[in-house]
């Protein structure tokens, strides 16, 4: 049974930073690929950011240049880098991995942390 486990939410002033990890319970390496999702209140859950096994990371255009995710293959760990935050990013963070088995797809899913944007 695979285990996402996110922490690093808090509460933090617009312009403020924070970083927020997913710690796998297994290989991260056997995921296609590990995100970052979230939902705001009143919102959809949406894409901010993923980063595949061998390929490049891509980001959702309103947080493209201020977050940056990263993995770490030897600790089954992803990194969300969250800089210049806008109250707008204040919504509950989401890790997410998938893989393919026999061309269906897995997804697993972390319980969320909470980031709170103050203006």
């Amino acid at each position: 049974q695979v285990q996402l486990v996110e922490s690093g939410g808090g509460l933090v002033q617009a312009g403020g930073s924070l970083r927020l990890s997913c710690a796998a319970s297994g290989s991260i390496f056997s995921f296609n690929a590990m995100g970052w999702y979230r939902q705001g209140p009143g919102k959809q859950r949406e894409l901010v950011a993923v980063i595949p096994r061998g390929g490049s990371t891509n980001y959702a255009d309103s947080v493209k240049g201020r977050f940056t995710i990263s993995r770490d293959n030897a600790k089954n760990t992803v990194y969300l880098k969250m800089s210049s935050l806008k109250p707008e990013d204040t919504a509950v963070y989401y890790c997410n991995a998938y893989r393919y088995e026999l061309a269906k797809r897995y997804d697993y899913w972390g319980q969320g942390t909470q980031v709170t944007v103050s203006s």
